[in-house]
């Protein structure tokens, strides 16, 4: 689908909870408040609002938390969005601590990728990021999910005074493992906004540096805008989403279903479609397809990060309440 900017529209992020079990340093240091689960979307709703976005022209859903794996029976969810008509690719974004137990069922579903965030390679600086002691599982699930044919994405938060010493690091798990590596700045949201984000470019030069003959790959490799480099020397790519300081809304093909149900077309701004209440309203299939479309047409142009306008419009929710 096409909205009023000339851009296709054909992915989107559905959170399924707002729990997650890390307390990230970026996203939910002390926890949140969580909604009740009677506000969260049931998985009936869930799918009803996968099957409308769908014969609207929307393809491809990425199931995000929260994280999403915490939620039970949530391979069963993906099982039935794999199966509706019109949904080409599903795929999920986790921290990866209880993946490894699941990873028989997504390769019985044929799930179309994973993407597993991790920051560090340093298990004490990994519990000191996310306050938890989960290096190993984390490590082990990946190392189990490269063992199976599902497309493996590591996505890593670049954080000044953190990890920016392992950026080499994580180009030689590059060279190692089948695997794309995608460096993504900190968003300016909630707590990310204490912490300073390596700009993308930064991260690039260090790649040029180590790679004489780096290129630019051409390929599609995913849904998303990042952009990806290879060396013949290393079995997967690195990638790179600059979503501040490289912004790519004029070709934004997303929306967001948060767990609560409220459809957004930007992550920047605070409002959306209340679809739950619609829902529950009793609104027909149709009227649901009508609101969607609306939002999809007065998508803003563009995010104002660092060029606040209208301090009310702002998402101030953390990521795991927006859906990631």
């Amino acid at each position: 689908m096409k909205d009023l900017y000339g851009r296709n529209i054909d992915y989107m992020r559905v959170s399924i909870t707002d729990r997650c079990n890390l307390r990230c340093k970026y996203c939910t240091p002390y926890g949140i408040k969580n909604v009740n689960h009677s506000d969260i979307l049931t998985y009936e709703e869930i799918l009803r609002i996968c099957k409308c976005v769908s014969e609207l022209g929307i393809k491809k859903i990425k199931i995000t938390g929260g994280e999403p794996l915490v939620r039970l029976d949530s391979e069963n969810l993906i099982r039935r969005i794999k199966s509706l008509p019109l949904i080409e690719k599903v795929t999920i974004t986790t921290n990866a601590v209880l993946l490894q137990e699941k990873l028989h069922d997504f390769q019985a579903i044929d799930l179309d990728g994973i993407n597993i965030s991790l920051d560090t390679l340093n298990a004490e600086k990994y519990k000191e990021i996310t306050g938890r002691d989960n290096f190993k599982k984390v490590w082990d699930s990946i190392e189990a999910a490269l063992d199976t044919d599902i497309r493996i994405k590591l996505n890593c938060v670049s954080i000044g005074g953190f990890n920016d010493d392992e950026f080499i690091d994580f180009f030689k798990l590059c060279e190692k493992k089948n695997i794309d590596i995608r460096f993504i700045e900190m968003m300016p949201i909630g707590y990310g906004k204490q912490f300073k984000s390596i700009k993308g470019v930064e991260i690039f030069k260090l790649l040029q540096n180590e790679y004489s003959d780096l290129y630019e790959v051409k390929e599609k490799r995913g849904n998303g805008p990042a952009r990806y480099f290879k060396s013949p020397s290393m079995k997967g790519c690195i990638g790179f989403i600059d979503a501040v300081n490289h912004k790519f809304c004029d070709t934004c093909n997303r929306i967001r279903l948060t767990s609560e149900g409220y459809l957004k077309s930007c992550l920047y701004f605070n409002y959306g479609i209340d679809l739950r209440s619609m829902i529950r309203s009793g609104a027909d299939d149709e009227s649901i397809k009508e609101a969607i479309k609306g939002a999809i047409i007065n998508k803003p142009k563009e995010h104002k990060f660092y060029r606040l306008e209208d301090e009310n419009k702002v998402e101030v929710k953390s990521m795991a309440q927006i859906g990631g």
